[in-house]
């Protein structure tokens, strides 16, 4: 099970820090996904992180601004997001899988979290 929290009301420029905290032993074994999805669109790649923590991955719209961690002593992962933009605004959801390739298709994803709100005002 995976729970998301940190999302919010940002001004544009703004920061915030989201977490998906995982229940279950095998955390350590999934690499992990930060997906958003705006309204009537399909859920969109963000960024993700593998086993080993120092490889990550980031759609290009993100880069230099997102980073994605993660911290397998305390079953969680976070994605702090920096000079956040209008177009960040979205549900963001975080998925967990088996390591391997595709880890920028949502739909390889195993287990999902319920989502968290993020709102960017310009």
């Amino acid at each position: 099970q995976l729970v998301e929290s940190g999302g919010g009301m940002v001004q544009a420029g703004g920061s915030l820090r989201l977490s998906c905290a995982a229940s279950g032993p095998s955390f350590s074994n999934y690499a992990l996904g930060w997906f958003r999805q705006t309204p009537g669109n399909e859920r969109k790649f963000v960024a993700a992180i593998g086993v080993s923590a120092g490889s990550t991955w980031y759609t290009d719209s993100v880069k230099g601004r997102f980073s994605i961690t993660r911290d397998n002593a305390k079953n969680t992962a976070f994605l702090q997001m920096n000079n956040l933009k209008f177009e960040d605004t979205a549900v963001y959801y975080c998925g967990a899988r088996e390591p391997g390739t595709g880890l920028t298709y949502y739909t390889s994803y195993r287990y999902w979290g319920q989502g968290t709100q993020v709102t960017v005002s310009s």
